[in-house]
């Protein structure tokens, strides 16, 4: 898929440095606190995206993209199937974050979702991560319910409890 300045594509095994850059951006974020640390260790994230590029070989119960901007990876999507639909996830390199890229890609992903049957897109973020909730929105996704979701615990051992949003677009 191209868009005006982006070329998205699937997953290939080379882009494990680039997902792993991503991932070591995000374990700095402020927004680490809600979702899973990524695990940064070369040899285990060579193994994750050899499996997402063979996942996405295979069929279309899990579909990852690469977003490139040039020859550069910028941004990934994962699209993984449920009962009703897909659940989308995403990220992106910190320094290309706030230019539209994201939103420029989902379209053109959304579109394509659209265009091989999918009928729903679900998305689950945490409400205080607003960038995450204004993509969602723009993008026409609706906050359909939340729940509290824990990745973490504190010093004691107690798990660190956060409000999550479930999102959800129909195609």
């Amino acid at each position: 898929m191209k868009t005006k300045r982006l070329n998205i594509r699937p997953i290939e095994e080379n882009d494990w440095s680039s997902i792993q850059a991503i991932w070591e951006d995000f374990n700095k974020s402020e927004y680490v606190i809600y979702d899973n640390f990524k695990n940064t260790d070369s040899d285990d994230v060579k193994k994750r995206i050899e499996k997402w590029a063979n996942a996405t070989r295979s069929g279309k119960e899990h579909i990852f993209f690469a977003t490139c901007l040039g020859s550069e990876v910028i941004g990934f999507t994962s699209l993984n199937i449920r009962p009703e639909g897909y659940e989308i996830g995403y990220g992106f390199l910190d320094k290309y974050q706030g230019n539209g890229y994201a939103k420029e890609s989902l379209v053109a992903i959304l579109d394509y979702m659209k265009g091989i049957g999918a009928k729903k897109i679900f998305a689950g973020t945490a409400l205080k991560n607003l960038p995450s909730v204004g993509l969602l929105s723009s993008l026409g996704f609706e906050l359909t319910g939340t729940e509290e979701i824990s990745f973490h615990k504190d010093n004691d051992g107690n798990d660190i409890y956060f409000e999550g949003g479930i999102f959800e677009k129909k195609l």
